[in-house]
């Protein structure tokens, strides 16, 4: 993982916020090549999710059309949006403070976390520490809307992105041609104040969402779950996760959220794992009708026979009363209205770029431009993922060879293939420069294209050279990439 670590700092994926001011811990910013990478990782799932979703697919093979549609909302909202989902009160961690060193621990996580003090033990483990009992602490971040700072302008900045699409359930549906089922889609930040962000980006306060609600008839919604399971975790494989690191784990009932009818996480093991663990990339959960009932009705809650209730104040009114909008269904062929039970597969842009960067790097040993074995670093992404597609290179620069290669990197360019022009240094130079990045190809002009107008093309990965015609190069490299 320091290996990892330093080559993001090194070529550019990845610093750290405000490095020279000393940096702000659980806080990262992409470089020119990582924003790339990540911007990929989102474009991947918008893609797979709206842009080219196939209408005809559903679970167990049964044709049925449904739509998929995106949104984006704002970050910050209507603070009785938090109340009624259960932010607001259940949104928490229980943290633990050393009156010794002063760190400050998450409860759950004191087992694998490090205490301050030298020698490195856990915290708790030094005869000096002084732990307070846990306590809760909520992890949403406050602000304040208008010019005054009091609490009739608090608001929130938002822990998830889910609830802007449950909020804006009616306004897709009078506005746009779906029906049940249907899948609404947005990708944005959230931000959710942890008590020990770690593991590089695995664990921020700052971090991207990719998520999916799927609103669907109840009867519909186990087969859809199964569905959505399946076919998430396939993603993963399709782009590169090797599936000996990758897991599809259904939670144990008293793992379940209050409000879950099941849910599964996948699940990748991360270098910084312990052997046989994982960390969540993305979880698949059945919500039920929970958020559209909280957002009509009111906060739910579980009363004592296992029912979701309204929860009410000692007047007994309801204690954070929902919108009273009529958030229901009505489906005009079966004359039937419902409230649609939701499917949510939420993932974690960051977290889904991290482990595609974990996953492509690879040490080893390849003969240099004389023979000699050298050690190379190589990002082996799948080709729809790395931030450069192709790089050009004029074997010398003299002859019209940098004026050629000018010209063949203007037309990859021109063609939508992220593309970098280099002439410094020794050829084998360049092409480590580009193995350590990741570009899947390398097109050299050397003292053959002036002669026939071929280049030659080097793969990243198995290291093969063939020569092809520079008119046919962009349909050449277009080709490969496609898979």
């Amino acid at each position: 993982m320091d290996k990892i670590v330093s080559l993001c700092k090194r070529r550019g994926f990845l610093f750290q916020s405000s490095e020279i001011y000393g940096g702000l811990n659980g806080f990262w910013d992409y470089g020119p090549l990582g924003v790339e990478l990540k911007r990929n990782v989102k474009d991947a799932w918008w893609r797979d999710m709206v842009t080219g979703h196939d209408e005809t697919l559903v679970p167990n093979g049964a044709p049925q059309a449904f739509n998929m549609v995106g949104l984006d909302c704002t970050i910050i909202m209507h603070p009785q949006v938090w109340k009624c989902s259960g932010h607001y009160d259940l949104f928490h961690d229980f943290m633990v403070d050393c009156r010794e060193c002063k760190g400050r621990f998450r409860a759950d996580h004191i087992k694998s976390l490090d205490c301050p003090l030298k020698p490195s033990k856990r915290p708790g483990e030094h005869d000096k520490c002084q732990l307070t009992d846990p306590r809760e602490f909520n992890l949403m971040f406050k602000t304040f809307v208008g010019a005054l700072a009091g609490e009739e302008g608090a608001a929130f900045l938002r822990p998830e992105t889910a609830q802007g699409i449950f909020v804006n359930f009616k306004n897709v549906c009078d506005t746009q041609r779906v029906r049940v089922p249907f899948g609404i889609c947005q990708v944005g930040k959230s931000f959710r104040n942890e008590i020990t962000p770690r593991n590089f980006t695995f664990r921020s306060r700052e971090f991207e969402q990719m998520e999916l609600e799927f609103f669907c008839h109840p009867s519909e919604s186990p087969a859809w779950y199964k569905y959505w399971r399946d076919r998430r975790y396939a993603w993963y494989l399709k782009h590169g996760l090797k599936s000996e690191k990758l897991i599809l784990r259904e939670h144990d009932k008293d793992e379940l959220s209050h409000y879950s009818c099941g849910t599964a996480d996948v699940e990748y093991a991360f270098p910084f794992c312990e052997a046989g663990e994982y960390g969540e990339l993305e979880g698949i959960a059945h919500r039920g009708d929970f958020d559209l009932r909280s957002h009509m009705e009111g906060k739910l809650v579980k009363d004592e026979a296992g029912n979701l209730v309204v929860e009410k104040n000692a007047e007994g009114k309801p204690r954070h009363p929902g919108s009273g909008k009529d958030l229901t269904y009505f489906d005009d062929q079966t004359r039937e209205r419902f409230v649609p039970h939701v499917i949510e597969p939420s993932a974690g842009a960051d977290r889904a770029t991290l482990a595609f960067l974990c996953e492509a790097y690879h040490e080893d040993k390849q003969p240099d431009e004389n023979g000699t074995m050298q050690e190379r670093t190589v990002m082996k992404f799948h080709p729809k993922f790395a931030p450069v597609k192709a790089a050009v290179f004029p074997l010398v620069k003299k002859n019209g060879m940098p004026e050629f290669a000018l010209d063949v990197y203007r037309d990859l360019k021109a063609a939508g293939i992220a593309t970098v022009f280099d002439q410094q240094a020794a050829i084998g130079k360049r092409y480590r420069r580009q193995d350590e990045i990741g570009t899947p190809y390398c097109i050299t002009v050397d003292g053959q294209t002036l002669e026939d107008k071929t280049v030659t093309i080097r793969d990243r990965d198995s290291l093969e050279q063939w020569r092809v015609p520079a008119a046919k190069l962009v349909e050449e490299v277009s080709t490969r990439l496609k898979g």
